[in-house]
């Protein structure tokens, strides 16, 4: 009977002996699992933060092929109607036009678009601003030096320079209200809109040096 009940001690022993070892393991195997998702979570939120570097860098990227565009667009229209061109031959002139609308026509085969995120207010903002440029754009033929000032007045709102002249504070407010990079556009519209008038100025001042050329120079025959 002794020997039965060790034996049987023994053997209850064994079993809560193994039992401990089976739940012991359990809970090795839960905090096993646990720390491994603790580290894919690691992992997968560094791959994520990799990722976002990435696409803040293809887009700037792509931003930088879209001003590239327009240069490009603005060089060949400028080399089009320089001076230059309407002192050579008609052939010259016909040929180097074939082959500046040929660099044109490549350039705008390239579709580049960077989309901006914006708010409500944000676009209602930017359809501001831009209202704001189209009504002097389209009034430039009526009065050009008037309509130079005023551009160089919504330029100086949009500079951290110190500005050669007034500031329009409206079109400030506006400009603040727009997405950062709303506000570079319309920076870099309004020193293209001031450098192609400048263009302007200097091939009417230029024609009108050649006119003045030329009247002299009849009046000298004249005399």
């Amino acid at each position: 009977m002794a020997q039965a009940r060790i034996s049987a001690k023994a053997s209850e022993g064994a079993q809560q002996q193994q039992q401990q070892q089976q739940s012991g393991g359990q809970l090795r195997g839960r905090f096993y699992r646990s720390t491994s998702m603790a580290d894919r979570s690691s992992r997968l939120l560094e791959n994520l933060d990799q990722l976002e570097l990435r696409v803040e860098a293809f887009r700037d990227a792509a931003s930088a092929m879209e001003q590239e565009k327009e240069i490009l667009l603005e060089m060949i229209h400028n080399i089009q109607n320089s001076q230059d061109m309407r002192h050579i031959s008609e052939g010259e002139r016909e040929e180097l036009n074939l082959t500046a609308n040929r660099l044109m026509g490549r350039t705008l085969t390239v579709e580049v678009s960077v989309e901006t995120i914006r708010n409500a207010q944000q676009q209602e903002s930017l359809l501001h601003a831009t209202k704001m440029i189209d009504e002097i754009v389209n009034k430039l033929l009526d009065d050009l030096e008037d309509a130079k000032m005023r551009l160089m007045s919504l330029y100086g709102a949009c500079t951290s320079d110190v500005p050669a002249g007034p500031i329009d504070q409206k079109f400030q407010s506006v400009v603040i209200g727009c997405a950062i990079e709303d506000q570079k556009k319309i920076k870099r519209r309004l020193e293209t809109l001031l450098r192609n008038l400048e263009n302007s100025e200097k091939s009417i001042t230029l024609l009108e040096h050649q006119k003045s050329s030329v009247r002299q120079s009849c009046n000298s025959k004249q005399d």
